[in-house]
């Protein structure tokens, strides 16, 4: 299996890189091909909502930043993996744009083989992961019926375990 992960914190040692390093070494102990993008450290801009992407572009976004990257491997991805720190209630802004750009290559459908999807999400507060559980339950799950394999928080007890035995259940 060929596993995405987009990684929208900032910090290279918080807690949101802890969880994604405990995924990536199980997945790839169980034999999958794991691709981590930190976004936050990529030139990605904001959608421009200009609809280029779905008249003459056939899909292809105008803006021709480090989205490409992410739009080159999406073909070929089998899960994808939401990973960011909670920031206003939601996902960071830097994985937001990620995201809205989708806009050009996963409407109105996910590419063929993209079949499934999680979440990996850190806050201080327990009580702030709404908005993030929102956007990923309508976007993903609803909008896309991608497989949802969970959400993962830092306020979940084991929650490394767990991630560990989601990885290695794929």
């Amino acid at each position: 299996m060929n596993i995405l992960v987009l990684n929208g914190s900032p910090r290279q040692q918080g807690d949101t890189a802890k969880m994604i390093s405990v995924f990536q070494e199980a997945a790839r102990s169980a034999g999958h091909s794991v691709t981590v993008i930190n976004v936050c450290r990529r030139n990605i801009h904001g959608c421009l909502a200009c609809e280029y992407c779905h008249g003459i572009g056939q899909g292809i976004c105008v803006q021709k930043d480090d989205m490409q990257e992410i739009y080159g491997l999406l073909p070929a991805t089998d899960m994808l993996v939401l990973a960011s720190p909670i920031y206003y209630h939601n996902i960071s802004g830097q994985l937001k744009c990620v995201i809205d750009r989708f806009y050009a290559s996963l409407y109105p459908t996910a590419p063929e083989r993209l079949k499934n999807v999680a979440m990996f999400l850190s806050s201080g507060d327990p009580e702030m992961y709404d908005g993030a559980q929102f956007s990923y339950e309508g976007d993903f799950l609803g909008y896309l019926g991608l497989e949802d394999k969970g959400i993962f928080t830092n306020h979940d007890q084991d929650v490394f375990a767990k991630i560990a035995g989601m990885a290695a259940s794929l």
